[in-house]
């Protein structure tokens, strides 16, 4: 089996008297879709913000393509191939869709006339091609979260974060999110979804399924092992996972 793609090994991270992270580890493969969940407050975000290079965890390391990134900044880290969205989406208002997207192919475009055309594909294959030229302002919710993960794949990945990318959505709008989920999986880009409790969506996507709660990791297997874990199904307030969200 090949090395990871990431390794994150043992990170911990507090904010002040509360433990945000404990000691959690995980790895993903290239092309592999890892669906990290749990409730609200079970550190996922946190997570997130270790690997991207928002936080400096208080212990543990996160290794990217072999290289220990702990430490970078984040553009740095964006640049070697990691790129994530947010849970609020913040686009620039004013700008057409097409120059959201342009401002974070400028990183590897060599001019603006490149990085508008890498735009358009992009906006392409996010299915917001009808939209391209309108001001981000005039997109739905769904719209903007399919333009947050367009900005995010300007920059070329390998790895993805998708932080909350099923909040807020209609259950026909879940549906087309998780075949977008899907569809980056088939290019080859590695990605790591976080998900509060859509079980549904997270049974249909994912390869494999880590679940933390309260910031430490109590489970992680294939879909089928994490259904049917006592541990998971606590944590989940005894619902079984296979029915409903």
């Amino acid at each position: 089996m090949s090395d990871p793609l990431l390794a994150v090994e043992n990170v911990s991270v507090a904010f002040g008297g509360v433990q945000a992270l404990s000691d959690v580890s995980l790895e993903v493969r290239n092309g592999e879709i890892l669906a990290l969940i749990g409730p609200n407050g079970a550190g996922k975000t946190t997570l997130f913000n270790v690997i991207s290079g928002v936080l400096r965890p208080d212990a543990g390391q996160v290794h990217f393509a072999g290289r220990a990134i702990v430490g970078w900044a984040p553009h740095r880290i964006a640049r070697a191939g990691i790129a994530r969205t947010y849970q609020i989406v913040r686009p620039f208002g004013r700008l057409s869709v097409v120059d959201n997207v342009a401002v974070g192919a400028l990183v590897h475009a060599r001019s603006i006339g490149q990085a508008r055309n890498d735009a358009r594909d992009i906006v392409t294959f996010v299915g917001l091609e009808t939209y391209a030229d309108r001001p981000a302002s005039s997109l739905t919710l769904t719209q903007r979260k399919r333009l947050e993960v367009a900005r995010a794949l300007a920059l070329r990945p390998r790895l993805l974060l998708l932080d909350e990318v099923m909040a807020g959505l209609t259950p026909t709008e879940m549906d087309g999110m998780a075949e977008f989920v899907l569809r980056l999986s088939e290019r080859g880009i590695a990605a790591v979804a976080g998900i509060e409790h859509v079980m549904r969506l997270v049974m249909r996507i994912s390869h494999r399924i880590v679940v933390l709660d309260a910031g430490r990791r109590i489970a992680e297997g294939d879909p089928a092992a994490i259904q049917a874990d006592p541990a998971v199904i606590e944590a989940y307030l005894g619902a079984p996972l296979g029915r409903g969200d």
